[in-house]
Order: C-alpha cells, then structure tokens, then sequence
C-alpha cells in the first residue's frame, strides 16, 4: 500500500522549520514573563501574540537560511545538520523561499499589530528582528558567512526579545529599566550564541570549503573550541552576578544543577572532530539551552509564590 504524499511533505516542513531551536524563542520570552509578572504588568493575550510573532521570524531566519545555504553549495560538504530538506529533495528551493517569505510576512503583520498597542521603540526592535532574520544568509552582506552570526543572533534572541516582549506589555518604562531588562538577558544571550557557535564547529570543514567564514573558520577549531567554554561557562557567571546585584532572585541558581551536562558538551566539543558527534553536541547545547531557561523558570516562579504566601 503506497502512503500518502501529505505526510512525508508536513516532515519535511518540521525538518525545515527546526523545532529543535525554538528553545532559543521560548526560553527569553518567558524571561519576559516572568518579570512582567514580577512588576504586576503581565498581559497573556499580547504575550501569546508576541511568541508567535517571534517563532515566525524564528521560522524565516531558519528557511532563509536553509534556502541561501543551499544555493551557495553550503550543504554540499556537511554530513550532518538540521534541516537540509532541499540537499535531501524533500522540498525544492521555491517551497523553502515561498515558506521564509511567508513567515517575514506574518511574523511583520503581527508585529506591527503589537506597534498600535504599545510604542515606536517596538519599531527599532521589530525591524532588527526582520533584518536578522532576513540577512543572517542572505543579502550583500550575509551575518553567518562573515563572522556575525553568533553575535546577531545572541543579541537577538536575548536582550531584544526580552525587550521587545517587555515593552509590548508595559510600553511606559524608563532608560534605567530598559538597560536593567537588556543585561538580565545576558546569560540567556550567551547560551544562545553556544548553540550557533556549536553548530558552527561541526560545519567548519564544510563551510570552509565553500568560504563561509563563521568564527569558528576565521580563527579555526582550537579558538572556537575556547569561544565554546567561555560562552557556556559565562552563562552561569552572568547569572550568578545577575543574582549578586539582585535583579535575579537567589532561587534561580537552581540552574546550577544542569553544570555536569555542561561540562560534558565542553569535554565532548574539545576532544571531537567528527560532525556526527558534534552534531548530537549542538543538539545537546540546545537542550541545555532550554533546561537552563526552564530551571530559571522555576526558580524565579518559586520565588514570586514565596512572596505572594509570605
């Protein structure tokens, strides 16, 4: 019994969309939350509204770059790696380019939506957001192919989401409070960029070959290997001055406990050469990502509970 076609092709979306790093959508979103919950200025219909709005641009960035990758011969080298549904002919270059087109689109639809609601500072955080997600591959001067892509998309998914989210709720914030909602997103900032910078280590044969000059390509595997530990150590540093100068609460060092699968990605990223590995080293760093986001969570929730009861 032949199956049918329609199934196979939703797959190939999944692939293409890489689910797998929505953590890195989620995990400042909910940051968001929690601090507008902490300021009494939470509003989930406009919260929800803003995680789809961030997940589509999210799910552009990822077609631009499935599609821009392709066509710049990128993918021809890599033995593994998200998505690829082009390279494996599970959807052709138009499809992908119509998808990226389509989520910039709703993803820019919604956000001037949210513009009405709030305040013309969502304009300088919303177009960031379209031009990161549209020139992270592509344009005259793609982020990924010249040593940016880290840094983009850490500032990005980290400081401006935080942000963004924030201001939707609560438009009428200060200078002051701006900065202090920008540096709380360090650490999620950082690990963010682990997960680019991971990805960038197991694509650094390939991506030399085709001139695709990432960080880990410009200063080659030993550096990159070090840029790794710092950004992942870092994280827990930055929370851990987060919480010395109290805009963390002390009960969100409850992440201190995901430290043994951090240093294990380290040990696995410094000894490891073969993308295979590596590749299930990228999908590790995105999972710590995403427990560190939730133990965070968790914490600060336990913290807010304790001052409601007591």
């Amino acid at each position: 019994m032949t199956a049918s076609p329609a199934p196979g092709k939703l797959a190939a979306w999944y692939a293409a969309t890489r689910p797998r790093v929505f953590v890195a959508s989620f995990v400042p979103m909910g940051l968001a939350a929690l601090l507008a919950l902490q300021d009494g200025v939470f509003n989930l219909p406009v919260f929800l509204l803003s995680l789809v709005g961030v997940m589509l641009l999210q799910t552009a960035a990822n077609l631009v770059n499935e599609y821009m990758d392709f066509r710049k011969g990128a993918e021809d080298l890599k033995q593994a790696g998200q998505g690829m549904v082009i390279k494996q002919r599970l959807l052709t270059p138009a499809e992908v380019l119509a998808g990226a087109i389509a989520s910039v689109v709703a993803g820019s639809l919604i956000g001037l939506f949210l513009l009405a609601q709030s305040g013309p500072w969502l304009w300088i955080i919303g177009v960031g957001g379209v031009l990161v997600a549209i020139t992270y591959t592509a344009g005259p001067y793609p982020l990924a192919y010249h040593g940016l892509g880290e840094i983009a998309a850490g500032l990005f998914m980290g400081p401006a989401i935080v942000l963004g989210a924030y201001y939707v709720m609560q438009p009428d914030i200060s200078a002051e409070k701006g900065a202090m909602l920008s540096l709380t997103a360090f650490p999620v900032m950082l690990m963010t960029a682990a997960i680019l910078h991971a990805n960038n280590i197991r694509d650094l044969e390939a991506d030399r070959a085709v001139h695709k000059r990432t960080l880990a390509v410009i200063f080659g595997r030993d550096v990159a290997r070090l840029e790794y530990r710092v950004l992942v150590i870092g994280t827990y540093v930055a929370q851990a001055v987060l919480v010395l100068i109290g805009w963390l609460p002390v009960t969100t060092l409850l992440t201190l406990i995901t430290l043994p699968q951090a240093l294990r990605l380290i040990g696995i990223i410094d000894r490891e050469t073969d993308p295979l590995l590596l590749h299930r080293a990228q999908g590790g760093t995105a999972q710590l990502h995403g427990r560190i986001g939730l133990l965070l969570g968790a914490g600060w929730a336990a913290w807010l509970l304790l001052h409601a009861l007591f």
